[in-house]
């Protein structure tokens, strides 16, 4: 599905991770984590062909990401939801219509229907169809995003800190709906900090941690 082989990304003189080799296969549930700044956002943005490596070899879906032309990239962006760590709406636009955008976008919003109406469900958001988004808090922005992230039905789900400005209640709540897509046969990986985050969710689905640090990617052992 996606795979990185020896890659090495580095902006302004200076090398921020290099040798990272990592293969995301289907219906996979990986967490990343490591500390801040050792390059996690950049890692997912070579995932999902936001950024192109400086060395090594990006494959998004069996395409070199170095070659993908404007269509496929296109493409990959169909197959890969990504929630941000910074989710940003169109705040004259209702939560309903931002959850639909990608559809809109891509001159389908007729098939929106009752599909968003479930999804919207999904997520508890049903009586905040109507809201705009300066009105939600932040665990309903997450769940809107995460909304968006999958109006289009996904492979895969990348999420970037999903629950680092929630409280534990909500963050429970999130990566509840995470697992679930996983159970669905979607590849899902989560950047995070919280520890406890992570041994929570090891107990419900089989996850890999992997961590990044010091400009090395690892595999996280039980030490977590």
């Amino acid at each position: 599905m996606i795979e990185l082989e020896n890659v090495a990304y580095s902006y302004g003189g200076g090398e921020l991770f290099s040798n990272v080799s990592l293969r995301l296969a289907p219906g996979s549930f990986h967490f990343l984590t490591g500390p801040s700044g050792a390059g996690k956002t950049t890692l997912l943005k070579l995932c999902y062909g936001e950024l192109t490596a400086t060395a090594g070899h990006v494959r998004l879906f069996g395409i070199n990401r170095r070659t993908i032309d404007r269509d496929q990239i296109s493409d990959v962006r169909r197959r890969v939801g990504v929630v941000h760590q910074d989710c940003q709406f169109l705040d004259h636009l209702s939560v309903a219509e931002n959850v639909a955008l990608p559809l809109t976008v891509a001159g389908r919003a007729d098939e929106a229907g009752d599909y968003l109406e479930d999804l919207l469900a999904w997520v508890g958001l049903t009586q905040q169809a109507g809201q705009l988004p300066p009105e939600l808090s932040g665990g309903e922005r997450q769940r809107a995003a995460l909304a968006r992230a999958v109006i289009m039905s996904p492979e895969m789900v990348i999420a970037d800190e999903p629950t680092g400005n929630v409280d534990w209640e909500m963050s429970q709540r999130l990566i509840k709906l995470l697992v679930e897509l996983n159970r669905m046969g979607k590849s899902v990986l989560v950047a995070t900090h919280d520890m406890n985050l992570i041994r929570a969710t090891k107990a419900q689905v089989q996850a890999r941690v992997l961590r990044l640090k010091g400009g090395r990617l690892q595999m996280a052992g039980s030490d977590l």
